[in-house]
């Protein structure tokens, strides 16, 4: 499966175990592909975390064909199910269907964005500057992600604490000020103003 992922350009990540990928759902990626029967935690109950932290899509593989799992799965959130044994290539185009209905039509959300001499790729949660890529913490890359996606428009604090970390975030609004800091050096070109008593903007001619 990972192999024919692939080809179709994506980049995939492999766990192994079921506590390995609760520990990445912090980083979510675009889509989840989840298998029920795993040697600790199972599917569900990943699935259960998974949306309790954002509704990336999940598309369920598994051995178990019995029409309870598949509408347990439904209940929980996942959004397709797969039957063992099935053909890799009806994975990837059920899986590009579904990025496409989840992703595509968003306002060029998730389109590659040049900005400032640095390419910005969402889907890839990648930044590039001259064909090399800038290393970015997950939390680091989704504020640039969001001030580019309201480029020239002032953000204060706390609407950028509501757009990347969330409404329900209980820590200081210092938070922000210190992934700023860093974003600033190492993208020292992004032109990212700091408005005192405001908040932040990218200025983009």
């Amino acid at each position: 499966m990972k192999a024919y992922m692939e080809k179709e350009g994506w980049s995939v990540r492999v766990f192994s175990d079921g506590n390995s990928a609760v520990e990445a759902i912090d980083q979510p990626p675009h889509l989840w592909v989840l298998d029920i029967m795993l040697p600790d935690i199972d599917g569900y109950e990943i699935l259960r975390r998974i949306k309790e932290k954002s509704d990336t899509p999940v598309i369920f593989a598994s051995a178990r064909d019995e029409d309870l799992d598949r509408v347990k799965g439904l209940e929980l959130g996942s959004d397709d199910y797969l039957s063992k044994p099935f053909l890799p290539k009806e994975l990837v185009i059920r899986a590009k269907k579904l990025l496409q209905r989840i992703y595509e039509g968003t306002n060029g959300k998730f389109q590659t964005r040049w900005i400032n001499h640095y390419r910005i790729q969402p889907i890839e949660r990648k930044v590039y500057y001259e064909d090399r890529e800038i290393d970015l913490t997950s939390k680091e890359f989704e504020v640039v992600l969001y001030l580019t996606e309201h480029v020239n428009e002032l953000k204060t604090r706390t609407e950028i604490l509501e757009g990347v970390w969330g409404n329900d975030y209980v820590g200081s609004e210092r938070a922000v000020d210190d992934v700023i800091r860093r974003i600033r050096k190492k993208m020292p070109r992004l032109n990212l103003e700091t408005l005192y008593g405001g908040g932040y903007r990218v200025e983009h001619p």
